[in-house]
Order: C-alpha cells, then structure tokens, then sequence
C-alpha cells in the first residue's frame, strides 16, 4: 500500500469506507502501533469496512486480525477524507479513503503477529513523531492525543 497526492486525485476513484483503532496502554500514555507487513510501515490497526457490518463491527474485525485483540469501540475521535490522497494497494487497484477513526479498548485476546504485521508495540507520542508512520495516520493520532471532546471532521 502507498499514497499518492496530488490536486483532486480523489477524482474518479472508487470510495471505500475504512476505519482505525486508538488503543491506549493502561496508563493512557502510549498508542498501539502496528508495522505493515506490505510496505514496512507503521501504522494504527485498522482496515476496510466489509458490506454487512457496522464501522464500529469493522474496526473490532481488523485489530483482531491484525493484532491478536478483541476490543469494544469506544468513542469516535473523527472522520478523515481528502480528494488530495488515495491509496494504491500492489493490485494497483486505488481507493479514495472515508476513515473512521475510533477509540477503543482491550476486553480479551493476547498480542500477536499475524500475516498483515510484522511488528507492534505501545508508543509514546513522542517515540511515534521519529517513526517511518503511515501518512493519513498522522492526524488521527495528533486528534486522539489532543483528546477532544467532540468528534472532528477532516
């Protein structure tokens, strides 16, 4: 997976609703990352909304699947789209991204790699502003630290 910029690029490219998980440590202190294993990334756990499911069932889905976890969603930090970015997938299939990005916390499961990761951990805000991080997951996690009450549109 890459992103690609440019004026508009959005334009023409199927839209696909996504969503990411903020998972705090117990000290409210670090965020759980995951690195990709199709591009050596880091990113926020997260994926694809499948036709049948709710964002909140979708983003439970994918940090199963890509962490090991079972989490409850439990607030919606914000909404993030921009016609400037899409994703390019190794398919070269490329997708305008309408993401949710959702507080949610651990009830059960135990960490582990799975085929979509290569690495996780708890970060700092600070350990994660040095690291090779996804782009669009910049934001979301800047929104998540600021902790705001209401959710933002972006």
């Amino acid at each position: 997976m890459k992103i690609i910029t440019g004026d508009r690029i959005g334009r023409g490219a199927p839209l696909v609703a996504g969503c990411a998980a903020i998972i705090w440590d117990e000290a409210r202190q670090k965020i759980l990352l995951t690195r990709r294993s199709d591009n050596g990334r880091w990113c926020l756990p997260g994926g694809r909304m499948e036709s049948g499911e709710s964002a909140a069932e979708a983003c439970a889905r994918e940090v199963l699947e890509e962490t090991g976890l079972h989490v409850r969603v439990t607030r919606l930090v914000g909404v993030y789209t921009s016609p400037d970015f899409v994703v390019e997938y190794a398919d070269g299939n490329r997708f305008q991204i309408v993401a949710m990005s959702f507080e949610a916390e651990v009830v059960g499961g135990a960490l582990e790699l799975t085929n979509e990761t290569t690495e996780f951990g708890y970060f700092t805000p600070r350990q994660i502003a040095s690291m090779d991080l996804v782009e669009h997951h910049v934001q979301r996690i800047a929104d998540a630290v600021a902790n705001r009450p209401e959710a933002l549109v972006r």
